[in-house]
């Protein structure tokens, strides 16, 4: 008992404990792991939006564009397949004045609608903004065809396409779905997408400096973007593309903090909105151009992607606390910067430590590609000056041994049909994949460049008449 007494006197007569540190405010955190970020990748310009309910957390922008000014909350920056949202929203709002039926087929609305295969008349709106059309990738190569110019071009383009399924029984992401959406909001609006968008979603969320293009000609030079080769962000101009309604909107971080607090308060009526977020039976994580899913540590959330060659965007609601997070990076989808940011905010968010990734594995395969090409250079080079000595020693059928120094030019040649297998029917053009993987892309031209000039200097040294 006594022990007791004076032991409450001595705790008693000790001066406090230090109050633990207080937490940062979220806007120093999100601050210094942006910059970290930025530090241990090399990404040139990156701008984050963050909300909670109706009020703006945190708008701000970091690094420069391409064209090397400072990217601020108002420089407009493309935000890529993003755009779905805007465009479903589009076609939510005609479908609340009652100018569109979800589940009435679009030829109802759009007549040009038409394609070479008799199911593409089934395809109702819903089916569009769902992405179960039955359009896909494997049926209509959307990406290596001769791009259109404009809505129109892009709806028209499918006359000789077919159904990779029957619509409304799988899904399949397949940007020209959002094309024809788009192309349907202009015949039923009666003017260009563009302005319909300014008019009806753009304006009356209070975001002014947003808009949406066609192709990649269209992007001003903020919205350009880079690659990494050898760990050093280059900037270049974004491949030949088409992406209105489906990857076309540019926006700012101050626009997008009005974007993402109009989501909490609901863009359209309450059946609206849950029409917006209700996913199809064949894929419950893709709504109307939203998809749904769960953070870390188990929050709902709504969220949508965007991937460029040259740069990335991601969105993020959380409908239970209220957040709403945009970023939008100026480096391509071959990296995620966009992406991976998200990730980290979110952390944060959710009051955990955002790791802060290396570039490490992608330096160091640069490197080795880099390091093959000169080799392959080198010893090219040492066999084409050695091609009399060769063809001095192989002689009728010997020189079948030739052959197997074609198989970069037929790797070269075949690259986009071998990818499209390995991404199980994704499509690309042969530059987007050299802006995919651009010191391999680099490594197989100049192989088979340096393959074939080999093999040319040793048949033409065979040809030649031996000197006595």
């Amino acid at each position: 008992m006594l022990r007791t007494v004076v032991t409450a006197i001595c705790l008693a007569l000790l001066p406090p404990a230090p109050a633990p540190p207080a937490a940062a405010p979220l806007p120093a955190s999100v601050d210094a792991y942006v910059e970290r970020y930025r530090a241990a990748t090399g990404l040139p310009g990156v701008a984050v939006a963050i909300t909670k309910g109706t009020t703006v957390v945190h708008a701000a922008g970091y690094g420069r564009t391409a064209a090397g000014e400072p990217v601020t909350p108002d420089t407009p920056m493309a935000m890529a397949s993003v755009s779905k949202s805007f465009t479903a929203l589009a076609v939510m709002r005609l479908a609340e004045r009652g100018r569109v039926a979800l589940d009435q087929p679009v030829r109802r609305y759009l007549p040009e609608f038409t394609m070479a295969d008799p199911r593409a008349a089934r395809i109702t709106v819903r089916q569009l903004l769902d992405q179960t059309s039955g359009m896909a990738d494997s049926a209509f190569r959307e990406k290596s065809l001769p791009q259109p110019r404009t809505l129109q071009g892009a709806v028209a383009r499918l006359r000789t396409a077919r159904l990779a399924t029957d619509p409304g029984t799988a899904f399949s992401y397949h940007n020209t779905n959002y094309q024809v959406a788009a192309r349907l909001v202009e015949v039923v609006g009666g003017r260009p997408f563009a302005d319909h968008l300014r008019e009806n979603v753009f304006l009356p969320l209070g975001m002014r400096h947003s808009r949406t293009i066609d192709t990649d000609r269209d992007l001003p030079p903020s919205a350009r973007g880079h690659l990494y080769v050898l760990g050093r962000a280059v900037a270049l101009p974004e491949p030949a593309g088409f992406g209105n309604g489906s990857g076309g909107v540019l926006s700012t971080a101050a626009d997008m903090a009005r974007w993402l607090i109009a989501q909490q308060a609901g863009p359209l009526s309450p059946r609206g909105v849950e029409e917006m977020r209700t996913p199809s039976r064949s894929n419950p994580e893709y709504a109307l151009g939203w998809m749904i899913g769960r953070t870390p540590r188990g929050a709902r959330v709504l969220e949508h992607g965007g991937d460029l060659f040259t740069s990335t965007a991601h969105q993020l609601v959380m409908p239970d606390s209220g957040y709403g997070v945009a970023v939008m990076a100026n480096t391509g989808m071959a990296y995620a910067d966009a992406h991976t940011l998200m990730d980290g905010l979110v952390a944060l968010i959710e009051g955990d430590a955002p790791p802060v990734p290396t570039t490490l594995p992608s330096l160091l395969t640069d490197v080795f590609f880099v390091l093959l090409t000169l080799v392959t250079v080198v010893l090219a080079a040492r066999g084409a000056a050695r091609a009399r000595r060769w063809a001095t020693r192989r002689t009728g059928w010997r020189r079948w041994c030739l052959l197997p120094y074609l198989a970069p030019l037929v790797v070269c040649a075949t690259v986009v049909p071998v990818h499209r297998v390995l991404a199980r029917g994704r499509d690309a053009a042969w530059l987007q994949l050299a802006y995919l993987y651009p010191t391999f892309m680099v490594w197989l031209v100049t192989a088979a460049a340096a393959c074939l000039v080999l093999v040319l200097a040793r048949l033409w040294c065979a040809a030649r008449p031996r000197r006595g």
